[in-house]
């Protein structure tokens, strides 16, 4: 598919990821990897939250955070930011309340992504 437009229609900033990446090819090349890690990084990102590794689990949100705003997924950023802090606050009941919800948003994104990349 790779239409941009797609992208915008999902609130996904394309625009301030090509700013930080440079160019489309690159833009879909990190967003290749990202679909290629998350599935592995949920499984993480669980198992971190049921072993109370807060440590490990804030350090997880952090990187998704990061990958998200390169990509101009700003809102799934803005939540993975509440769990990359929650984990370092050792915040257990904020994240066994959002963790669900933080899943079902990074599933929500690797499908757009997925869609978009023709995938």
């Amino acid at each position: 598919m790779l239409d941009e437009q797609f992208l915008k229609d999902n609130n996904i900033d394309v625009d301030h990821g090509l700013e930080l990446l440079g160019d489309i090819d690159f833009y879909n090349e990190t967003m290749t990897g990202f679909v290629d890690e998350i599935d592995n990084r949920i499984k993480e990102l669980t198992n971190y939250k049921n072993n109370n590794d807060f440590e490990n689990y804030g350090i997880l949100s952090h990187s998704i955070k990061s990958d998200c705003k390169y990509l101009g997924i700003m809102f799934l950023a803005d939540i993975a930011l509440n769990h990359e802090m929650a984990g370092k606050n050792s915040d257990l009941d904020f994240i066994n309340n959002n963790f669900d919800s933080f899943i079902e948003e990074i599933k929500k994104v690797k499908d757009i992504c997925k869609k978009y990349l023709g995938r």
